[in-house]
């Protein structure tokens, strides 16, 4: 695992190590344990190292025989070994172990073609000196970043914003399309980012530089379709299988290597299959909350129960809110380089750190909602479409919203008042505007009101939702529900659970690896028909059953609980001063907001007549990026 960087400089302007050294130095949490750059004429390539594989030789950039292509690399390739026997038979000479050198010879073996037989997670660049083409690619479903920047003098690339930013030329304009976006989603979607002159990569595409021409194309996507004729236990014996196999892959590791384990149904499967395939006691990790949280229900308890069943090496850490504070706030906005509002950063960023201390290598449940209908979104959808067919129009249109938004809220972060008026709220809206406004961050609340009006001047023809409902609307999927979770993997799951992932992992230097999104088994997943998914109004239904002999009962049947933070409860006590201190006492922020409407968000969350929880802590962030950033 390592973090990339590189410099393609125009009429031949020389590139020198100390610049791809200044970038790299930006990023050295992703790699501490060793550095490279590599400079040819224009064109330049360097990378931070954490070494996971090949300890000893796997020193990047990595050069084929004669010298003339070369690679940068970040992330794990899984199958490596069957495709170095493969190149070996091909006539390719190795001078390294590592999967980084397998890439760079299948590259010259089969050109762009390589992405198809690579099973793992990655972004990665390739300099041919041959042709002088720089290559970059990045893996399917985009568990790795990838960032670049076209200059009039140079193109820059990265594995963060931050790299891309220590060349003081790169403008920090606001691209308004992603600020709209992160008060929509919470998070600034691909390929955008929230700087104007900078893209995100987007998962399963490569980009091609040369000469003057730039190339940039998508070689894979997901497809959903339902086998209707799959019986249940042949689709829960094919998806063991699989998931069998993602995991053994997934554990190759030359250092200390462990497990995620927050007390659900996704992590603890993982811990299970672990438990099969390693010779040592498996390492697993957990946090939790104390003090007074309210509503939150703390899963510690279910992931004793399977740290005890598989006799793992056990770790818990207990969060406090005063952890919650100003210094944290600033680490997290200094991960993310723009603003990202979901405030399961906050554990995450506990869990990585902790997690740290005994292991350099975490297996994680991540991706299993996504796969199996999991997230409590996708069970409103499915009931949705029933009352947006049945419920009279009169009713549904005015008379049961009106009646809702005045419902008061729970003042200790309970949600289903606030789910229900979504669900209300958005219940007259065609499908794909309907699933949107379930991630809305402003609710019942006026984009217009909010936003400044020279904000709002910039954003009257910048909205994002199009972009966001064109995947509802595309042809990858048939079936509703196959089309929600078709959305949510190509918005929520890459740009905001698998951004918190690698960027509070790598903030700590922590590899984080995700066996549920291994593409064999995600391709297969989207051939399981919904009915599977979701069944006898039980969410996951399928998985459930493939795992019930494997982990505990009472992990299998409590209520789902997201990894995130009582926050809530937080931003209505013990961070109510620090909250309406940075919002209302900030003289920058009028030049975004109107400080009134904020006022009003922040009295109707503490009065519980609305919870504002996403939208404030938003807000935070916002401002905390805008004083770094700007």
């Amino acid at each position: 695992m390592c973090g990339i960087v590189g410099i393609i400089k125009k009429n031949n302007v020389p590139v020198y190590d100390a610049e791809l050294r200044q970038m790299c130095a930006t990023i050295i949490h992703r790699g501490p344990d060793d550095e490279g750059v590599f400079s040819f004429g224009n064109v330049g390539i360097g990378m931070r190292r954490l070494k996971i594989i090949d300890l000893n030789t796997g020193h990047q950039p990595i050069h084929n025989e004669n010298k003339t292509v070369w690679i940068v690399f970040n992330g794990e390739i899984y199958n490596y070994k069957e495709l170095r026997k493969y190149l070996l038979s091909k006539g390719h000479a190795f001078y390294t172990s590592s999967d980084t050198e397998v890439i760079l010879h299948l590259y010259e073996e089969k050109g762009a073609d390589c992405l198809e037989n690579l099973n793992g997670m990655f972004a990665f660049a390739i300099y041919d000196l041959n042709n002088k083409s720089l290559f970059m690619a990045r893996d399917r479903l985009g568990i790795k970043p990838l960032f670049y920047c076209e200059l009039s003098d140079k193109i820059l690339f990265a594995s963060e914003i931050k790299a891309l930013l220590a060349f003081v030329d790169v403008p920090r304009e606001i691209n308004w399309k992603a600020f709209d976006a992160y008060f929509a989603l919470g998070y600034v979607p691909a390929p955008l980012t929230i700087f104007k002159s900078i893209k995100k990569l987007p998962p399963a595409h490569y980009i091609t530089f040369k000469d003057s021409s730039v190339t940039k194309r998508q070689y894979w996507d997901l497809y959903y379709q339902p086998n209707n004729n799959m019986q249940e236990q042949d689709a829960v014996q094919h998806f063991l299988e699989l998931f069998n196999d993602a995991v053994k892959l997934q554990m190759v590791s030359e250092v200390p290597l462990g497990a995620f384990l927050s007390g659900g149904i996704d992590s603890s499967s993982v811990v299970a299959m672990m438990s099969r395939h390693n010779n040592q006691t498996v390492k697993t990790m957990s946090i939790g909350f104390g003090g007074e949280i309210g509503a939150y229900d703390d899963e510690r308890k279910y992931a004793r129960l399977v740290s005890d069943k598989f006799a793992t090496d056990h770790h818990e850490h207990e969060i406090h809110s005063e952890s919650c504070n100003a210094e944290l706030i600033e680490r997290i906005v200094t991960a993310f380089d723009e603003p990202f509002a979901d405030h399961g950063a906050v554990p995450n960023f506990f869990v990585c750190q902790k997690g740290r201390q005994n292991m350099k290598v975490s297996l994680s449940g991540l991706g299993g909602d996504e796969l199996f209908l999991g997230y409590p979104r996708h069970f409103g959808f499915y009931w949705s479409e029933l009352y947006y067919k049945f419920c009279p129009g009169w009713l549904k249109g005015k008379i049961l919203p009106g009646l809702v938004e005045n419902l008061p809220e729970s003042k200790g972060g309970e949600v289903y008042v606030n789910w229900l008026k979504r669900f209300i709220r958005s219940g007259a809206l065609p499908a794909p505007s309907r699933y949107l406004n379930y991630f809305n961050l402003l609710g019942s609340y006026s984009r217009k009101a909010l936003f400044s009006d020279d904000v709002w001047s910039q954003l009257e023809f910048q909205k994002y939702g199009p972009e966001f409902e064109s995947y509802y609307l595309s042809d990858n999927a048939v079936d509703p529900l196959d089309k929600i979770l078709y959305t949510d993997i190509k918005t929520y799951m890459v740009d905001d659970i698998l951004t918190l992932t690698d960027r509070m992992s790598m903030y700590h230097s922590l590899e984080v690896r995700v066996p549920f999104l291994d593409h064999r088994l995600v391709e297969f997943c989207a051939t399981i028909p919904s009915k599977l998914k979701m069944k006898q109004r039980k969410q996951k239904y399928l998985l459930r059953r493939a795992v019930e002999n494997l982990i505990p009962k009472e992990v299998l049947e409590h209520k789902k609980q997201g990894f995130v933070a009582p926050m809530t409860l937080w931003l209505s006590n013990e961070l109510k001063e620090y909250t309406n201190d940075i919002l209302l006492g900030d003289s920058s922020l009028p030049e975004f907001f109107n400080q009134q409407k904020i006022a009003e968000i922040l009295e109707h969350h503490y009065k519980g007549k609305q919870l504002n929880t996403a939208l404030i802590w938003a807000l935070v962030i916002f401002n905390a990026w805008q004083r770094k950033y700007l």
